[in-house]
């Protein structure tokens, strides 16, 4: 029995704790008590090239990623957190070149702007881009490999973006 006593106490003043200092999930997000609702508008491609499945799969990837990792509710907009902004740039560089001048590797570069709204601590919004990349060999055609390279940078970016908007470390 004074087991069970001290476990309860013990979880009784953790929740207090925890309640005090906002809403944490197991992600590490730090999110604010007051928060309960998330919105990510849609991400449209303004980059010069454009990849036509890119602006919705970023965007699925970013909603799913609010939806999964926090607690808050996905509104289309004017959530208590919103995330805006668009694609600036994707685009296939050549980075190493062989003896002979030729590519022996590709880059593959995605480019998002974002927008990032808190209603309840204007001190962390941002404006800012974040960008990765993946490079593949130079023998194989972009079309190839094009949806597993995007859908790898897609996950490092929304990770970036998570990061920054909702972790405190």
């Amino acid at each position: 029995m004074r087991i069970k006593a001290k476990i309860a106490v013990l979880c009784g003043i953790l929740a207090f704790v925890c309640h005090g200092c906002g809403i944490y999930s197991f992600s590490g997000a730090s999110i604010p008590a007051e928060a309960k609702t998330v919105s990510v508008s849609y991400f449209p491609n303004h980059a010069q090239l454009v990849n036509p499945m890119l602006s919705n799969d970023f965007t699925t990837a970013l909603r799913d990623a609010m939806m999964n990792q926090t607690p808050l509710d996905l509104v289309d907009s004017g959530g208590d957190l919103a995330f805006e902004g668009e694609i600036t740039d994707y685009k296939t560089t050549p980075v190493a070149i062989t003896a002979s001048q030729t590519a022996a590797m590709n880059r593959l570069t995605i480019t998002v702007k974002v927008r990032f709204s808190n209603r309840f601590d204007e001190t962390k919004e941002f404006e800012q881009s974040f960008s990765h990349y993946e490079d593949y060999p130079s023998d194989q055609d972009l079309n190839a490999v094009q949806e597993s390279l995007t859908a790898t940078i897609i996950e490092a970016l929304v990770e970036d973006i998570f990061n920054k908007a909702l972790v405190n470390w």
